[in-house]
């Protein structure tokens, strides 16, 4: 799988809203930057993504404008525009910002999220 299949993967996984399909994409060092906090383990992640789904429910998360930054055989950085849609409260809601992620390959050539920071626009 390349790290541009890795991504369709990840964003694919992320709208299952079952972490158990995100973290198999996942670096087992993985770190995440979201706007209100950091996460530095799988078990830290896993409660922020599974908080963000139980808050906007039926989210809906895609990613628009991917453009690889920098690659090679080792790693991969791709920035993104975030757009997320589903109820909060009830009421119906969306929202957008700004994605960096970057994949590296691991010791049997798999691609996985080794970093995603994220930041919400306005």
């Amino acid at each position: 799988m390349s790290y541009q299949k890795a991504f369709e993967a990840y964003i694919a996984a992320t709208n299952t809203h079952d972490f158990d399909q995100v973290a198999r994409l996942l670096d087992e060092g993985a770190v995440y930057w979201f706007s209100d906090r950091s996460c530095c383990c799988l078990e830290e992640i896993r409660a922020y993504f599974e908080h963000a789904w139980d808050v906007i429910r039926d989210e809906v998360y895609r990613a628009e404008d991917v453009v690889w930054i920098a690659t090679d055989v080792h790693s991969a950085v791709c920035i993104y525009t975030y757009h997320y849609e589903g109820y909060f409260q009830g009421e119906y809601t969306t929202g957008s910002g700004r994605a960096t992620n970057v994949f590296v390959r691991d010791a049997d050539g798999v691609w996985k999220l080794k970093h995603e920071h994220l930041s919400s626009m306005g």
